[in-house]
């Protein structure tokens, strides 16, 4: 089954995480990892900024992790505050963004998700 382009993947189970997170190996793609919690203002302040953007940047893949849900992932990734956004390629991470600055975080994602030329 082929995934939409431009939306957000929520990711609810280990499984789910493993998945996303290998699509996203494979394809190549800019990976952009929401870290969000359910009881933080500023997630839910970010989060239609996050799905906007997400709609305008199909060439980007975008996934949602709740700290609370999956605490295994935001360990790994050393989640410390939320909002905070994680750039990989190809499973490595390239940037980070801790809060919910709307610019810093197009900005990061112009940067990092720019299409290369494939030969």
């Amino acid at each position: 089954m082929a995934a939409e382009e431009g939306q957000v993947f929520g990711c609810h189970s280990v499984e789910e995480w493993r998945s996303h997170f290998q699509k996203g190996v494979e394809s190549k793609k800019l990976v952009v990892i929401d870290f969000t919690a359910a009881w933080c203002g500023p997630c839910r302040f970010i989060a239609p900024v996050f799905a906007e953007i997400a709609k305008k940047t199909p060439h980007v893949m975008f996934l949602k992790v709740d700290v609370d849900e999956l605490e295994p992932v935001a360990k790994e990734f050393k989640v410390e505050a939320m909002p905070t956004f994680v750039f990989l390629k190809e499973g490595l991470e390239v940037d980070r963004v801790v809060g919910a600055g709307k610019e810093d975080l197009a900005t990061k994602i112009d940067l990092h998700g720019t299409i290369t030329a494939r030969c």
